[in-house]
């Protein structure tokens, strides 16, 4: 509460007016708030009396007794009680002073501390006082005043009521877990500064950004190509654009790209700033790239920058693509975009690659045919249906997938949607300088290049490169010249719809350095797009079985029975056996021609190509073992169709013939594997020379796991399948295969010098689906001892023509040469020859067309019509054969034949084998014939 101060009873002489003044609590209540513009001193309604300036001398003597009061602690307190209310205060304080010092010259000094404590306490009304007085502080330095007399000027502790204010508390101290949370003041602050350092940045990298001059096509330039000896492959370079404006293009291409790359691209901005800052994430992180661009972004990186997956870039191209929609309209975007794309087939640009494609321009373009041009920007090498047919599904659902967005954003409707079929491409055309097969070889290199990350596909399209290829011209020319007489020269287009789906590939590889030295794509780049050596669509068939057999030597596998896997364990070769010891259900193959032929050892029965023995084998092995020798070999990990079942041992899966030829190569280099190579030596605008990846040789499989599977294969270029590679003209080791429904047809053999895959394909040209080739060349059908190993040994001979013939040299698996004799339950004895063949066939077997009797000559050992074995070989019709010569450590039992020792058991199953193999007075044993009405084939791809 307030208490009154009781002013001095009477005025001194020469003090202003003896009227008593108002009283001061009225006075300090009516001055807190600050008086009214031209209000004066008291805000109540009384009359402020006149004042009556002191005399001079007065003045003078109350200063003196003000002096003097000040002198005393009270007094003290006052003044500094006044000086903390301000100028104002000070002023009114000291009045206070002065009449307390004058009040205390009349009274005790109690009452005269008791006036100074009142000063201190109530400068405001002192100042009040001072107010009614002739020369009082104006109407501001009041209200000052009287704010400081109540406390409410800083450092103040009074409240006009004359109590003290309640001390502010401290906040308490955060304790336990709450210490490492931060508060909000820090979190919004961190805010707040967060978002100020964006708006910085943008501003900053927006302005220091600017659009830069586009890459003009027209300065690219040429990648020269050249053969291994440095003469000229082949020179490209030639960028296939033809820029239209977006009127020309259809309004179906439009919507259509729209809803494969950016279905809301009218109404949106010109980033997606979520998706670039997830793709720069992933790409800064090495979480792989990503875009999620839209096509503003797409077509500034497409136009006017690189093409590098980098932090760099995209921030670029943020700022690029703000800029550019600011000074340019969404049509022309988008008709830029469309003029930049890459479809694939060297077409850059909508009108190129309409006409790459369909043979039409992008103003005819339907729904369909643009859903699918639309659907290559995203992967155009592979969605290209006809150059890699086995991404055919992946590109369909792609297809579908752009065709629905149209319909969800309004622009197909759905009957129509429902109606439509894959528009199936044309095959592609292209200049001449790409004619022949310089155009495989080329797109060859270009692969290896970018799938070994030596170059990728960008640089390779701005050009400048200077490529020498493995490529040698003499055994190149050699390969083309050995389809064209063996098949090519032999095709009755007019006449034969069957020689109509005839195509070759052909792969060449020297075992030694993984190097590949020839290739056969095709008969003309120009004419026929798809390259034969490296796509990957046909079944292997039977060139996959060595590699069960060397998995099984390299695991060192048994049989059901327990019996080591070796070229002499008998297996049961009857049609359609169920394989034993498979938990993943009944399975049981197919013989060719549905024929069976009882116990049989695995050397025979990879001459005759026997499935039923080789599913068993697998088994034997474990499939995943046998898929897992195969990847050691060479054949590509991610191959369509290598899947560990049985049936992998007859050949569904479909590697290129290119994979099988680097498979058969490690074979030839006794399990020594090393990656093909197609390129010698790159440099960059003539001086700088591009680092190739090592070519490191390793051994994928043990010496002698690849040297008894070459054993097993030198009898079927000797007395198997393929006696037509004989024709080399020195030691060959290989195996024949047909595809399912002999829709493609295989040789792959190897000397110890050359390593060679030939494989002859049945596809539409129109439709591009698989056929049979029955009725090709006027046969009944194609097979692998035919046209493939005809055309192996002819391009081998040439290939190698001048350099001397040599051996193999081989290292055999223990016990490759003794027998493996089945059960005693079983009653036939097949036969050994101790490491050559066995028991010396009469009929000379061909792929899939089995012989069912004997011809003259070949019987109970006795060749007729004058005809002699040499080395262990069979006779057909008297004729002498040469070439089946013994196996390394071939022992001989029991006399003497004419060049090699007597076979011991000489009796096969099947049509027309001698049995006994030797020559009068060999002393043969066990010379039964048990065998059934038997053939020679075994070739299905199933």
């Amino acid at each position: 509460m307030l208490r009154r101060v009781t002013p001095p009873k009477g005025p001194k002489a020469g003090e202003a007016g003896g009227a008593e003044q108002a009283p001061e609590t009225t006075q300090v209540l009516r001055r807190i708030g600050a008086p009214r513009a031209g209000a004066d001193s008291d805000s109540d309604s009384r009359t402020p009396r006149p004042t009556v300036p002191r005399p001079a001398g007065q003045n003078r003597e109350t200063g003196a007794g003000a002096g003097a009061a000040v002198s005393s602690p009270a007094a003290a307190r006052a003044a500094r009680a006044a000086r903390a209310a301000g100028t104002a205060g000070t002023a009114a304080g000291a009045a206070g002073a002065a009449a307390a010092a004058q009040a205390a010259a009349g009274r005790t000094a109690a009452a005269a501390a008791g006036a100074g404590a009142q000063a201190a306490k109530g400068a405001a009304p002192a100042a009040g006082a001072a107010a009614a007085a002739p020369g009082a502080p104006s109407t501001e330095a009041k209200t000052t005043a009287l704010a400081a007399a109540d406390g409410d000027t800083p450092g103040g502790t009074g409240n006009g009521n004359g109590k003290a204010k309640a001390k502010k508390g401290k906040r308490p101290k955060r304790t336990g877990w709450r210490r490492i949370l931060p508060t909000w003041r820090m979190v919004l602050g961190t805010f707040v500064i967060g978002v100020l350092l964006l708006v910085g940045l943008f501003f900053l990298g927006y302005s220091l950004v600017k659009i830069p001059p586009a890459n003009a096509f027209a300065t690219k330039q040429s990648n020269v190509y050249l053969y291994a000896d440095g003469s000229q492959l082949a020179r490209d370079g030639e960028v296939n654009r033809e820029n239209v404006s977006l009127a020309q293009v259809s309004k179906d291409a439009q919507h259509a790209v729209l809803a494969a790359e950016d279905r809301d691209f009218y109404t949106e901005s010109a980033v997606d700033p979520k998706a670039m800052l997830r793709a720069a994430w992933n790409t800064a992180t090495g979480k792989g790239k990503q875009s999620g661009s839209t096509i503003t972004q797409q077509y500034v990186k497409n136009y006017y920058l690189a093409q590098e997956q980098t932090v760099t870039r995209k921030a670029k191209e943020f700022f690029i693509s703000i800029k550019l929609d600011q000074n340019k309209s969404k049509d022309e975007i988008l008709e830029g975009y469309l003029n930049t794309s890459y479809f694939g087939r060297n077409a850059y640009g909508i009108q190129a690659a309409a006409q790459a494609y369909y043979g039409m321009d992008a103003a005819d373009l339907d729904p369909a045919r643009a859903a699918y041009l639309a659907a290559l920007v995203n992967a155009p090498s592979e969605y290209d249906v006809v150059a890699h047919p086995e991404n055919k599904k992946a590109a369909v659902a792609r297809w579908n997938y752009v065709l629905n967005g149209m319909v969800t954003k309004d622009w197909l409707s759905e009957s129509e949607r429902a109606g439509m079929k894959f528009p199936m491409p044309k095959e592609q055309t292209i200049s001449t300088g790409m004619s022949g097969q310089r155009g495989y070889l080329v797109e060859a290199v270009k692969h290896y290049l970018t799938t070994n990350n030596i170059i990728d596909s960008d640089h390779l399209a701005a050009g400048g490169y200077r490529i020498t290829t493995t490529i040698q011209k003499k055994r190149q020319d050699a390969f083309v010249k050995a389809v064209d007489d063996q098949l090519m020269s032999k095709l009755d287009k007019k006449n034969r719809k069957a020689d109509t789906y005839v195509r070759a590939g052909g792969a060449s590889v020297d075992p030694k350095t993984g190097k590949v030295v020839a290739m056969y794509g095709g008969i003309d780049y120009v004419k026929q797009y798809t390259n034969g050596a490296t796509r990957g669509d046909f079944q292997v068939g039977s060139t996959f079985k060595p590699f069960v057999f060397t998995s099984a030597v390299q695991n060192g596998s048994t049989t059901q029975d327990g019996r080591t896997i070796t070229p002499n364990t008998v297996y049961d070769g009857t049609n359609q056996r169920p394989v034993q010891g498979w938990s993943g259900g009944a399975y049981a193959p197919e013989n060719e021609d549905q024929r069976s032929y009882g116990p049989i050892t695995v050397r025979k029965a990879t001459d005759l190509s026997v499935n039923s023995v080789y599913a068993q084998m697998a088994v034997d092995v474990g499939p995943a073992k046998v898929k897992q020798t195969a990847i050691d070999l060479g054949v590509p990990s991610d191959t369509p169709d290598l899947q560990p079942y049985p049936s992998i041992a007859l050949g569904t899966a479909t590697a290129s013939v290119l994979d099988m030829a680097e498979a058969y190569a490690t074979l030839a280099n006794h399990g020594k594997h090393g990656t093909y190579t197609l390129v010698e030596k790159i440099t960059k605008e003539g001086t700088e020379e591009v680092r190739l990846p090592d070519q490191p040789a390793e051994q994928a499989v043990s010496r002698e796991a690849a040297d008894t599977t070459t054993a097993v294969l030198q009898s079927v270029v000797q007395s198997g399948t393929a006696t037509a590679a004989q024709n080399a003209g020195r030691p060959a080791a290989g195996k024949t295969g047909t595809a399912e429904s002999d829709t493609a047809a295989w040789f792959a053999g190897y000397t110890p010098d050359l390593a060679t895959v030939v494989s002859v394909m049945g596809q539409d040209p129109v439709t591009a689906k698989h056929q049979p080739l029955y009725g090709a060349l006027g046969q009944a059908r194609m097979n692998g001892g035919g046209p493939p190993t005809e055309i192996w040994a002819q391009y081998t001979r040439d290939a190698l023509k001048g350099k001397p013939a040599s051996d193999f040299d081989l290292q055999l698996e223990q016990g490759a040469d003794q027998i493996q004799e089945p059960p005693a339950s079983s009653t036939a004895q097949p036969g050994t020859d101790g490491g050559r063949t066995d028991g010396g066939a009469t009929a000379t077997p061909t792929d899939g067309g089995a012989t069912a009797t004997p011809t003259p000559g070949g019987t109970t050992g006795t060749p007729t019509h004058g005809g002699t074995t040499t080395d262990g070989g069979a006779t057909t019709g008297g004729d002498t054969t040469t070439g089946g010569g013994a196996t390394t450590g071939g022992d001989t039992t029991g006399g003497d034949t004419t060049g090699g020792g007597a076979t011991t058991g000489g009796g096969t199953t099947g049509g027309g084998t001698t049995t006994g193999g030797g020559t009068p007075g060999g002393g043969t044993t066990g010379g039964d014939n048990s065998g059934t009405d038997a053939g020679t084939g075994g070739f299905p791809g199933t």
